[in-house]
């Protein structure tokens, strides 16, 4: 074999039989390392390519898998097994059970199974999508952690409302003889366990396993590799635990952290250089990272230059740094770069919504990784709306209904018949009932003084006058979240109407916003030389010459969500993550106030820059 390869890469690629773990930083070519072991298993090992299986987590990922080593083979198309975890055991199943494609449940309608399912329960609901998703997103949890029902925890709302969602919706799946993607991995867990003799032919037929990405790997994918391993035991598995961040999708590290004490023997190999970064961002990011406790010990070297220092700045306001990104953007393609080498990555989906105003301002191009969500369509948005169109004469029940119990004014949706509700008539049907009647005087004063406010002041009196923060409190804790989310979407409110002086500016601001964001969506991937913007999640896999990071401020990065040590470490390499997609030029902006409130700048800001003293 040519020295094309590093050392360390020569020393993964030419590893014969057993265990052996590739720990597999930003850069270091990880791929070129499983497609060229591949070639050496078969030509230097004699290993009949129909018994070597490659595995992937996206169907993409096994596409690009599949081509890069058919090229490496002059175009061979050998029947060396490549594909994702779910197409693995799925083929596996439809031996066993003679499963079809017909079989596997389809998320629309498993979106609507959830859906049905809550609505027998009769929540009251204002986020019904985001609840419907997350009790999804829960389900899988469970089945990929393989924890007893019983025994589980939600976090979207009462344990007995969440078991009984889950028991429902199995029962439905399997009165339609459906399976989901997670049922892929249990069946296949539960059929090898059961069936030593269907085990064993699968184990004669895939001798040599490759695994990618494996500190994306959850416990039921572990347990029916380990067992189609035996008793062998060649399982080759390359990624990097410092860059394992979807512990929320079920994602298990500590799995490849433990995984040399579960094999005796294997072997370690350390792909050392980073072929992407400068060395100014390979410094960077291993002083970051060094502070999770958490992680293989590991030295990283640039196989790239110095390059520019890893540029910090601090800036007053989110309106001077949206500024600063787009005057150094101008520059950098005024002096021939493309708008495509650069990123903007932020922690979350409505982290850039402020900056994105500013470059459709500009008329800079860019396109969204992820869909950015309109925060004017969030409940708290409508439930302003409706109380200021209420206040505007706008009588309608469908505004009086989004308002009239936010916060509770004890009053029951099954009297307001009408389509106009006049709190006059309200009055008149609670003539003698007192408090009812003060309740309806303090609504009506103040509506009153809602309609001759400006915007700004009009919602700060909705939460603070009428006391609409309560109820958000109150719904925080029904759906088992922290308020300050929440919050976070009244800031986001607040801030953007501030420049506005009437109600209908506003409104007509936030019609052109929603065409425009449509539009955008529409435009998304028509236009090829544009601005990158992603979170931190997207952007893993991706690298780009120039890449800013911005709102690196406490409660965004790390995320206010992140509490206990191992979601501070999460977070950390969330971030390890961002910072390791810049090959150039890596800008680290965050702000002294948001949203009228002082911030402190993010801990990850000092690490990078200093490191953990040894």
């Amino acid at each position: 074999m040519k020295k094309q390869f590093s050392n360390s890469q020569l020393t993964a690629i030419n590893h014969n039989s057993g265990p052996c773990l590739v720990l597999a930083g930003p850069g270091s070519g990880k791929t070129t390392v499983i497609t060229h072991r591949t070639k050496v298993l078969i030509e230097k090992y004699n290993i009949n390519p129909s018994n070597i299986l490659v595995i992937t987590f996206t169907k993409a990922a096994a596409v690009e898998m599949q081509e890069r080593f058919e090229k490496l083979m002059n175009g061979q198309k050998l029947p060396v097994s490549f594909g994702t975890f779910h197409a693995v055991f799925f083929k596996i199943l439809k031996y066993a059970y003679n499963y079809k494609a017909e079989n596997i449940l389809r998320e629309e309608l498993k979106y609507n199974i959830i859906k049905e399912l809550i609505d027998k329960e009769d929540l009251d609901l204002d986020d019904e999508k985001e609840f419907i998703l997350g009790i999804i997103s829960e389900i899988s949890n469970v089945k990929g952690d393989m924890i007893n029902i019983d025994n589980y925890y939600s976090s979207n709302c009462s344990d007995e409302v969440f078991k009984r969602i889950y028991k429902g919706y199995e029962k439905i799946l399997r009165r339609k003889n459906l399976i989901d993607f997670d049922d892929m991995l249990i069946l296949c867990y539960e059929l090898f366990v059961a069936r030593k003799d269907i085990l064993s032919a699968w184990q004669n037929k895939y001798k040599y396993i490759l695994i990618d990405e494996f500190q994306d790997i959850n416990r039921v994918q572990y347990e029916v590799m380990k067992m189609l391993a035996l008793p062998e035991n060649n399982l080759f598995i390359v990624g990097d635990d410092d860059q394992s961040i979807y512990r929320f999708r079920g994602a298990r590290p500590e799995i490849m952290l433990n995984f040399e004490k579960e094999y005796e023997g294997c072997k370690r190999v350390l792909l050392d250089a980073n072929y992407r970064c400068t060395k100014s961002i390979v410094d960077a990011s291993m002083n970051l990272i060094s502070y999770n406790q958490h992680r293989f010990d590991k030295k990283i070297i640039s196989g790239e230059n110095v390059g520019k220092p890893v540029k910090f700045v601090e800036f007053k306001s989110p309106v001077e740094e949206n500024m600063f990104v787009i005057d150094i953007i101008r520059n950098y393609v005024n002096n021939g770069g493309k708008y495509s080498d650069i990123a903007i990555l932020s922690r979350t989906n409505i982290g850039p919504r402020f900056l994105v105003d500013k470059l459709m301002e500009h008329n800079l191009p860019f396109r969204m990784k992820d869909a950015m969500p309109n925060v004017y369509e969030h409940f708290i948005a409508k439930d302003i709306f409706a109380y200021i169109r209420y206040a505007l004469g706008e009588n309608s029940r469908a505004n009086f209904l989004r308002i009239i119990n936010k916060p509770n004014r004890y009053i029951s949706r099954e009297i307001l018949r009408n389509e106009v509700v006049n709190i006059e008539d309200l009055m008149s049907f609670f003539v003698d009932k007192r408090w009812m009647i003060e309740r309806l005087d303090k609504l009506q004063f103040d509506l009153r003084m809602i309609k001759q406010m400006k915007p700004y002041a009009a919602i700060n009196y909705i939460f603070q006058g009428i006391e609409y923060e309560n109820y958000l409190e109150e719904y925080a804790d029904f759906r088992r979240m922290k308020v300050e989310e929440l919050y976070e979407i009244r800031d986001e409110i607040l801030e953007s109407s501030k420049q506005f002086q009437n109600f209908q500016e506003w409104f007509e601001y936030i019609e052109e916003y929603g065409k425009e964001l449509e539009n955008q969506a529409k435009m998304n991937n028509k236009i090829e030389n544009a601005i990158e913007i992603s979170t931190m999640h997207s952007s893993k896999g991706l690298e780009y010459e120039i890449v800013f990071l911005i709102d690196c401020v406490e409660g965004v990065v790390p995320y206010s969500k992140a509490v206990l040590d191992e979601d501070i470490e999460e977070e950390r390499r969330l971030f390890y993550v961002a910072l390791t997609r810049a090959k150039k030029e890596v800008n680290v902006f965050w702000v002294k106030e948001r949203f009228n409130k002082k911030v402190d700048k993010s801990r990850f800001i000092n690490e990078m820059r200093n490191g953990k003293k040894k």
